[in-house]
């Protein structure tokens, strides 16, 4: 059985979707030659932490520290981190990391968050959060945090914004590989692609909630505005 499920795994064309990079996490020897029986499209997502924090600092011009929430065991934290770091201190900003890899963290992070009242709060990348985007904006909701997150589910969720790449256009991208390698193309010859659409998604009803005024500049670059 182990034989049989590794021949099928290293010949049935495989399309991925991924925000992390895949020659990094073994999925293909290179982007430009991926080799095997895989390929696919990645999101922006690493690459777009400083923005994050940037937003975050203008919808509260007057904060002296921004949180990050991170997960101390997902595969692009130090990554992530090093650019929120950046990002900060190149806005004159001190930055509080937060640590949450289950439910319970969530919980406990966000009481101390409520407790303390400090700046705006940008979640990292990571698929755990991901998964609990819902939670995650119901806690930011009952603690009047002011968050951004890379997801659209957290701002359509009840979070207050969202910058992150475009899930879709990913999809798209697949889609056309899938279509390709069923009219026989080989995945080992297919480059893997790079979505660099970006979203940004605002809930002015969540704004108006937490008492914030977002930028007219900000809600004119949105693509989608959540009255």
């Amino acid at each position: 059985m182990a034989v049989r499920g590794t021949r099928t795994v290293t010949t049935i064309p495989i399309v991925f979707t991924t925000a992390s990079d895949p020659v990094q996490i073994g999925l293909v020897a290179s982007l430009a030659r991926p080799g095997g029986n895989v390929t696919g499209a990645t999101i922006l997502s690493v690459e777009l932490a400083p923005k994050q924090v940037e937003m975050a600092r203008e919808l509260l011009p007057s904060a002296s520290s921004i949180d990050a929430l991170v997960n101390p065991t997902g595969p692009m934290t130090e990554v992530v981190l090093r650019e929120y770091d950046a990002a900060a201190r190149a806005l004159g900003l001190d930055l509080h990391v937060l640590h949450a890899s289950t439910v319970r963290d969530l919980d406990t992070v966000f009481a101390t968050l409520g407790q303390r009242r400090s700046g705006a709060l940008v979640i990292a990348p990571d698929a755990f959060f991901a998964s609990n985007s819902q939670q995650l904006a119901a806690l930011t909701a009952k603690h009047a945090v002011p968050a951004v997150s890379g997801l659209r589910e957290f701002p359509t969720a009840g979070g207050l914004m969202s910058y992150g790449g475009s899930l879709s256009d990913a999809y798209r991208l697949a889609g056309i590989y899938t279509g390709r390698i069923l009219k026989g193309d080989k995945p080992a010859d297919l480059p893997v692609q790079q979505s660099t659409k970006v979203e940004l998604i605002i809930n002015l009803k969540t704004a108006k909630a937490l008492g914030l005024t977002v930028p007219p500049a900000l809600l004119a670059s949105a693509d989608e505005v959540i009255e």
